[in-house]
């Protein structure tokens, strides 16, 4: 058996999870953008997969 040291020990970090439709209020996305989004993740997702799955609008004048 072996010991391990609870305060040495690697901390588990939890990944921050969102509500989508908070998420595309927040960023101001169409409800075309968000429906694309609950599709993919249904009504929660993480931050990380929010951001590199939302369609950037060009920003050209």
């Amino acid at each position: 058996m072996q010991h391990i040291d609870s305060i040495t020990a690697e901390p588990i970090v939890a990944a921050k999870v969102w509500c989508i439709a908070d998420f595309c209020s927040q960023h101001r996305l169409d409800s075309k953008e968000q429906a694309k989004l609950t599709a993919l993740f249904g009504e929660f997702a993480t931050i990380s997969e929010l951001v590199h799955n939302v369609t950037r609008r060009s920003r050209s004048r």
